[in-house]
């Protein structure tokens, strides 16, 4: 098998692996067809030895010290493969498996403090509650 930048790999490699697996068992993904889907819409960029390509086959095959690029959630992740999984375990066991690389995430905005606002289960505000908060809206 030949992948995009020339290099043979053999599908019994045991030094490879396919991403759509790899990246079920690091747990980026709850099952492998979701992220097969994700794969085949073109949203994994990889780096290998400096050549970049975009991944658009569930089968591609990947290696310890390629890089993952991709977006989760509005948030970019940049993940260094460290070696291949053998089984999807726990969280601990996946997490060893790559180095994350990613961005710090940016710090949440301070929560915006109503003035007009009331206690969340102080339940529905009475009329002459409403009363006094259209008079101080208006004043």
């Amino acid at each position: 098998m030949t992948i995009a930048n020339g290099a043979d790999v053999d599908v019994s490699d045991p030094s490879a692996q396919r991403i759509d697996r790899w990246l079920w068992c690091a747990r980026f993904f709850k099952t492998r067809s979701i992220a097969a889907k994700f794969i085949s819409d073109g949203s994994i960029r990889l780096t290998r030895t400096e050549i970049v390509m975009r991944i658009k086959k569930p089968s591609f095959l990947i290696r310890p010290g390629d890089i993952l690029v991709f977006s989760r959630n509005e948030h970019a992740c940049i993940i260094n493969i460290l070696s291949l999984a053998k089984r999807r375990g726990p969280a601990t066991e996946a997490q060893m498996l790559y180095e994350d690389q990613s961005p710090p995430l940016p710090p949440k905005p301070e929560r915006h403090i109503d003035p007009f606002g009331r206690e969340a289960g102080s339940g529905r505000p009475t009329k002459k509650d409403r009363r006094a908060l259209d008079a101080l809206k208006t004043t």
